[in-house]
């Protein structure tokens, strides 16, 4: 594992969701905000072509075990390590979470998916705001940036709690997923926010328990999830990059 130089980082922790700049967490985990998102589908292309999703009910499953069982999970509990780490200002535990993130992604896909959009969140906070969590990532570890890791250095820095922005990660996480059923057609817009409403229990789920998590609970079962993100690497027509 590769630490670079401590440097002292001060963080606002006066700012909670309460206080305001609620919006500011809006912003960052929306699928409109500036870090390519929309042009990954986390395996959920190869997985319409495969027949695996082809209706409401059969998209929201597949969600749903993303979320309680896959990279969601894993995700939620990276994001909630780092959020900590960054917290307390711990370094090298920082640096492990980013590192682990990098190093677990199931295929080159979801590597690119995972650290092109953590490191254009990066770029794209920095530009607007100024961020101590991301200045601490920096000198912690090296580039490429997983998106989870990124989000919670940068939450914690801004004062938001760590459930609170779980949910909003996880909530952004959902819609562009659900978006990209709609773009590949097996649902409609309808039946798109049926599937975000349904998830709200397990989002709401995830992130409580993601939240009091340490980073030895990091893994997953939602193994079909992994080989279509290694089989759309060779799948004939794409939209997706992933």
């Amino acid at each position: 594992m590769t630490t670079r130089t401590a440097m002292t980082i001060t963080m606002d922790t006066s700012m909670g969701i309460e206080a305001g700049n609620f919006s500011r967490l809006l912003v960052w985990f929306s699928p409109a905000f500036p870090i390519g998102a929309f042009a990954f589908s986390h395996g959920l292309e190869w997985a319409v072509e495969a027949g695996d999703i082809s209706d409401r009910d059969s998209l929201q499953a597949w969600l749903d075990a993303l979320l309680r069982h896959g990279s969601g999970w894993s995700d939620s509990v990276l994001f909630s390590v780092a959020h900590r780490a960054t917290e307390a200002r711990d370094m090298k535990r920082l640096a492990e979470a980013a590192e682990l993130a990098v190093a677990l992604q199931p295929s080159k896909e979801r590597r690119l998916e995972a650290t092109m959009q953590g490191d254009a969140f990066v770029k794209a906070v920095e530009t607007a705001w100024d961020n101590p969590g991301l200045a601490a990532l920096r000198a912690a570890s090296e580039p490429p940036y997983a998106l989870a890791v990124a989000a919670g250095a940068a939450s914690a820095a801004a004062g938001f709690g760590r459930e609170e922005s779980l949910r909003a990660f996880l909530t952004g996480f959902c819609q562009n997923l659900v978006s990209a059923a709609v773009r590949l057609a097996p649902i409609g817009q309808s039946d798109g926010l049926r599937v975000l409403a349904a998830l709200e229990p397990s989002i709401a789920l995830t992130a409580s328990e993601a939240a009091r998590a340490s980073i030895k609970d990091v893994g997953g079962l939602a193994i079909r999830s992994d080989i279509a993100s290694m089989r759309h690497e060779t799948q004939m027509t794409r939209l997706f990059r992933s």
